[in-house]
């Protein structure tokens, strides 16, 4: 029978960092077209217009779409004060007719655990992709977390420097998982990206060596249960956004019957 993982003491400046968090945003389930299209919207403008990683010519209507956006479920991270998209990610669900072509990821790994069904289940798994923010506020923490958006008021927190908006995506990423059935992540990440999420207690096992796809990035992949257990042993302040205080939790352990798979 499944328990909720122990979690440490956490310090007491981290003790607020969930209400830091809501005071700030929200994240949203994309569940209609309008939403669907914010989604598409500020990819074009990160993935085409930033960053040339997709051509804009292929996305003449300024919506940034691919062949995965088919099987996927988004979400949407929304700035409060101003009720302005900061950030959307994705969760490509599984081909159920072509389970090796289910996610990127496939297409640039090649390591032996991608094709063992057994370590890399693709039936009970999803990936991870078009993870971004908006360019107003990807900022030094120096120069303010949330760009033009901040108040004086808002300056004067240094919990500000706390990264609420990677967050905020995972904790969409959780719930959607435990809506989609979903028991395991991969992904294709930025080292970078890596780095700070390790700092925050989340931690993927990597797959094989870093592969070019949009620059040098690394494969990865981790199941659900395993990652928040460890996110609350580590991070009990960053496991509370990312479970919604311990409901996405709950739901995960109701879903399998209170056994963890």
């Amino acid at each position: 029978m499944s328990v909720v993982p122990a979690r440490a003491p956490a310090p007491a400046e981290e003790e607020r960092l969930k209400e830091v968090f809501v005071r700030y945003f929200e994240t949203v389930i994309v569940r209609d077209e309008a939403a669907l299209a914010a989604a598409h919207k500020l990819r074009y403008q990160v993935y085409c217009v930033e960053n040339p990683f997709e051509d804009p010519a292929d996305n003449p209507d300024g919506l940034e779409r691919d062949l995965y956006d088919s099987r996927a479920a988004h979400c949407l991270l929304i700035h409060r004060p101003s009720d302005t998209v900061a950030g959307t990610v994705r969760l490509v669900l599984p081909d159920r007719q072509r389970s090796d072509r289910s996610f990127s990821l496939q297409e640039v790994c090649r390591d032996p655990l991608v094709q063992d069904p057994a370590a890399f289940p693709v039936a009970r798994m999803a990936e991870i992709s078009r993870f971004c923010v908006a360019k107003e506020f990807r900022r030094r923490h120096s120069e303010g977390l949330y760009g033009r958006y901040e108040s004086e008021d808002d300056l004067k927190d240094n919990r500000r420097v706390i990264p609420h908006m990677t967050l905020g995506l995972i904790e969409g990423l959780v719930r959607m998982s435990v809506e989609s059935g979903i028991d395991y992540w991969c992904a294709v990440m930025e080292p970078t990206l890596l780095r700070l999420l390790t700092r925050l207690g989340i931690h993927f096992d990597h797959i094989g060596p870093r592969g070019d796809y949009h620059g040098k990035r690394q494969p990865c992949y981790q199941r659900l249960d395993r990652f928040l257990e460890r996110v609350r042993a580590e991070r009990p302040d960053v496991w509370d956004i990312l479970t919604d205080d311990g409901r996405h939790w709950q739901a995960l352990q109701a879903r399998w019957g209170g056994e963890m798979a």
